[in-house]
C-alpha cells in the first residue's frame, strides 16, 4: 500500500518540481539564484546539522548516514515560506511555496544502504525595479525580472567497513535554465530597451562522508562527521537578445540575437568551490542528540562572467550550525506525545555575497516535531523556521521570513526474503 501511495505522490508532484517558481528574493538575482536546503525536514530542523542518522530516516545530507537504514524509506518534503521584504521607504509582503525533495532509500546488504531522488538546487524568482536621473535631468526607470532555477538528480551510498565507522557517497547531477530580462525606458523617449539572457546549465559534482560514532559507557553515543562536497564544474550555455520596444503599446520594435562567440561568453564554466563540513555531537540513542557543525567554502573563486554584474563580490563563506531533538518514550504506549520526537536548532550563515559593499548573512530559529503515523515506523515531521536575512543599508532590501515544512517519510519492506512455514 505504501509503496502505490508514494507511485501515485510522485506523479503528480514531479512536474511540479521543474515548473514551480522556488524563490521571490531579490538575492536570487546574483550568482545562479538562492541554494535550496538540501536537506530533509527532520535535519533542517535541527538548525541543518547532517551528522545524525539513523535506521529509518533519509539522511539527505550525508551518504554515510544511509549505512544506519534497516528499513525502505520513502521521503518527500513541502514548504511555505511568508516573507517580508523592506526598505528604507517601503515594505510588502509575499509567498511562496515548494515540494522540496523526493527520495528512495533502502538496505542492500548488512550495514550498505543505498539512495536515490531530486530536489531543487538553487532558484531564481525576483522583480526589481530602480529609477534615477541622466545628465539631462530626464528620469530613467529599470526594470528587473529572472525566473528559472536548476534541480539536482542525485545517487548516494553508505556503508560500514568497522563497527562505528561509516562512509558514504553522494554523486549529484545538476541541470536547469536560468532566465533574466532588464527593460528600460527613459522620460520623453518614445522607446524602451530590453535586454533578455538566457543560461542552460548542466555539470556534476560529488559529496564524500566519514562519521565515527563509538558507544561511550554504553549508554551514550559520540557524533563526529566530516563532508567535503567538491567543486561543482557546471558548464552554461548562453544566448541574449537586445532590442526595443514601444512604450505606448508595448511592442517590440526591433530584437536582435547579441554574437557571444565573439566575447567567449557562448559557453561558460561556473566552478562552486569546495565545500567542507565538520561535526561534534553527543546523545542517548532513540532519547537524546545535541550537535554543532561548521562549514567552509571558498566563495571568493566564484564568478558568472556572463551577467557582468559590477555591484556584487564574493568572498569566503561559512555556516554555523547547533542542533538537536528530545523524545520523552518511544516504546510508550499509554501517551502518544511521548513517542513524538521534539526538535530545535539555529544556524547562522555568511554568505560570502557583498552587495552594494555590503555582506548578506543570513540568521534562522528552527524547530518542529515527528509525529508517529500508523503501527510501523512511518512519521509526519512537522516544522518552522524563522529568519532574516539582508540589510536595508546601502539601498539594499532586508528579508524577514517564516517557513513551514512538511516532510512524509514512509517506511517499508523491501529486498527481504520471504519465508514460508
Amino acid at each position: 500500500m505504501i509503496k502505490k501511495i508514494l507511485i501515485a505522490f510522485f506523479c503528480v508532484t514531479a512536474h511540479g518540481l521543474f515548473a514551480q517558481n522556488g524563490t521571490i528574493s531579490p538575492y536570487s538575482y546574483f550568482g545562479i539564484g538562492d541554494h535550496r536546503d538540501n536537506g530533509s525536514v527532520d535535519n533542517q530542523m535541527m538548525g541543518g546539522i547532517s551528522m545524525y542518522g539513523d535506521s529509518i530516516h533519509i539522511n539527505l545530507s550525508n551518504p554515510a548516514a544511509y549505512s544506519k537504514l534497516r528499513l525502505t524509506a520513502y521521503t518527500a518534503g513541502l514548504s511555505h515560506k511568508e516573507y517580508r521584504l523592506k526598505n528604507w521607504t517601503e515594505e510588502q509582503n509575499t509567498s511562496v511555496t515548494n515540494l522540496d525533495y523526493l527520495s528512495i532509500g533502502f538496505p542492500l546488504a548488512k550495514n550498505v544502504g543505498f539512495g536515490f531522488g531530486l530536489m531543487p538546487y538553487s532558484s531564481v524568482g525576483y522583480s526589481l525595479n530602480s529609477s534615477s536621473e541622466n545628465s539631462q535631468g530626464a528620469e530613467v526607470a529599470n526594470f528587473f525580472t529572472g525566473e528559472g532555477g536548476l534541480n539536482r538528480l542525485y545517487a548516494s551510498i553508505g556503508f560500514e567497513p568497522i563497527k562505528n565507522l561509516s562512509l558514504g557517497v553522494t554523486a549529484n547531477f545538476n541541470f536547469g535554465t536560468l532566465e533574466y530580462e532588464r527593460i528600460q525606458s527613459v522620460e520623453g523617449v518614445q522607446f524602451g530597451t530590453l535586454d533578455n539572457r538566457e543560461s542552460k546549465i548542466n555539470g556534476y559534482d560529488f559529496k564524500y562522508a566519514l562519521n565515527y560514532t563509538p558507544n561511550i559507557k554504553d549508554k551514550y553515543t559520540l557524533y563526529t562527521s566530516v563532508l567535503v562536497n567538491t567543486q561543482g564544474n557546471l558548464v552554461s550555455k548562453n544566448t541574449q537578445t537586445l532590442g526595443s520596444f514601444s512604450l505606448s503599446n508595448g511592442n517590440n520594435v526591433e530584437v536582435v540575437d547579441v554574437n557571444l562567440d565573439a566575447s567567449n561568453l557562448r559557453n561558460t564554466e561556473l566552478k562552486i568551490p569546495t565545500r567542507t563540513t565538520v561535526g561534534l555531537g553527543f546523545g542517548e540513542d532513540k532519547k537524546w542528540f545535541l550537535g554543532a557543525e561548521y562549514s567552509f567554502q571558498q566563495m571568493s573563486d566564484f564568478d558568472n562572467t556572463f551577467l557582468g554584474l559590477d555591484n556584487v563580490t564574493y568572498n569566503d563563506a561559512s555556516t554555523y550550525a547547533f542542533g538537536g531533538y528530545w523524545v520523552p518514550d518511544y516504546r510508550s504506549l499509554s501517551g502518544y506525545f511521548k513517542r513524538v520526537t521534539y526538535r530545535a536548532g539555529l544556524r547562522y550563515d555568511v554568505s560570502g555575497m557583498t552587495v552594494n559593499n555590503k555582506e548578506i548573512n543570513n540568521f534562522g530559529i528552527t524547530f518542529g516535531l515527528g509525529l508517529p503515523v500508523g503501527a510501523n515506523f512511518s512519521n509526519l515531521n512537522v516544522g518552522f523556521e524563522l529568519g532574516r536575512r539582508g540589510t536595508t543599508d546601502q539601498n539594499l532590501i532586508e528579508e524577514s521570513y517564516f517557513k513551514i515544512n512538511i516532510g512524509l517519510s514512509l517506511n517499508d519492506r523491501w529486498f527481504q526474503q520471504r519465508k514460508i512455514n
